[in-house]
């Protein structure tokens, strides 16, 4: 239930930043160039002006494949004297959606570096060199990364790292800061202890934006002058709804949906973009036309097939490594419902009642199959750590016997 304070969005932002630079010994931002971090990096520049705490610090994962504008304004952030950090240019697992033979990347890898989409950034700040972090290891994953490095960050000190979601983004966005399971720091739902099972550990991810709305962000750029990524004005004069501006790598499950936009607002970017990663044109003509491939997956049963015999065709076109992936998923969501009692429907035609996830079927399994849902997100099963292990393991092996 959400409670409505008499104060406006900015004035309690400005209060949990304040809080922030008084019971924390260290503050870090999470900065991804986007509007929303732009917004909280400013924020906490004021607030460490405030404190006589300046410079802030900050973190800026770069995964190369980004829009020039939105590195020219990573530049300008970092250049400030009141800003100091990290800009990370280092090879790290990403996914990539848009392709069966290549469902993951490295960004920044040196054997690829004839394909990149831009050379290191000219910055005091960038990180190129894998030895820098005593904790990073080559192509590690995004998500990994990011809760190693808060602990590096802290040397043992109680720390903020202060992170731009909001809540009214999304529904998983809202159930982070809504939980009543996870450990907050003196009751504060816009805190969330990092590392719950060690006790000994001060490390707190703070929400400061989270009761913002997208309005709020462009008010407080414009009232304030604050700087900001300058593509989301291309955006808009494109056409893009200010609630469908997104600024992420662009091969990820969701975020490919956005992938058009390369060719669309900077075309010298989107010819490297092409090139950089397997699949990425698939992607973007099956996404920005057609949303039935990529994009709200609309299934059409091809003649002469049931559901169940177009699940085996699809199988049977990928590769070995990965046929013998989804196999596994679809063996164990099959098996989950018969414990369940309830029997696999073959050819299960209800678009409502599928969405709701109350049904098993081999519609659902084609619709897996065809988006390229690697993680099987559409039979409710969710990324680990165990299995992206396994994942690297067979693609390795997959590509040593080639």
């Amino acid at each position: 239930m959400k409670r409505y304070l008499d104060k406006n969005v900015y004035d309690a932002a400005v209060e949990r930043m304040d809080y922030i630079f008084t019971h924390f010994e260290r503050v870090c931002v999470s900065f991804s160039n986007g509007k929303d971090s732009g917004v909280l990096l400013n924020l906490a520049i004021e607030a460490a002006r405030r404190h006589n705490k300046l410079p802030v610090h900050a973190l800026y994962i770069d995964m190369e494949a980004q829009y020039r504008h939105a590195i020219e304004f990573t530049h300008r952030m970092f250049s400030r004297e009141e800003v100091t950090g990290w800009w990370v240019c280092l090879p790290i697992h990403l996914r990539n959606a848009v392709s069966q033979i290549m469902p993951y990347w490295v960004c920044w890898d040196q054997e690829k570096r004839d394909a990149w989409v831009r050379e290191y950034p000219d910055n005091p700040h960038v990180v190129t060199d894998e030895s820098y972090f005593p904790f990073f290891k080559h192509g590690m994953e995004f998500e990994e990364f990011v809760p190693e490095f808060a602990k590096w960050f802290s040397q043992g000190k109680k720390t903020a790292t202060l992170v731009g979601i909001r809540s009214d983004e999304s529904l998983n966005r809202f159930r982070t800061i809504a939980s009543t399971s996870k450990i907050t720091l003196d009751g504060l739902q816009w805190t969330t202890k990092l590392f719950p099972d060690d006790e000994t550990s001060e490390i707190y991810n703070c929400y400061p934006i989270y009761d913002w709305r997208c309005e709020d962000i462009w008010r407080a750029n414009g009232k304030f002058g604050w700087d900001y990524n300058k593509i989301y004005d291309i955006m808009h004069l494109a056409g893009v709804s200010i609630y469908k501006q997104r600024l992420c790598q662009p091969y990820g499950d969701d975020q490919r949906q956005g992938l058009y936009l390369f060719k669309l607002l900077e075309p010298e970017t989107w010819a490297k973009v092409v090139n950089r990663v397997e699949g990425a044109n698939f992607g973007n003509r099956y996404t920005e036309t057609d949303r039935t491939t990529l994009g709200n997956y609309k299934v059409n049963l091809p003649p002469g097939h049931t559901y169940e015999s177009y699940a085996h065709f699809l199988l049977s076109t990928m590769p070995p490594y990965l046929a013998e992936h989804y196999k596994a998923k679809i063996d164990k969501f099959l098996s989950w419902w018969e414990k369940e009692g309830v029997k696999i429907i073959p050819d299960y035609d209800d678009p409502k009642m599928e969405a709701k996830k109350k049904v098993p079927s081999w519609r659902r399994i084609c619709k897996v199959l065809l988006k390229n849902d690697y993680w099987c997100k559409g039979l409710s099963f969710s990324q680990t750590k165990k299995e992206l292990e396994k994942q690297v393991a067979m693609i390795t092996r997959y590509n040593e016997e080639l």
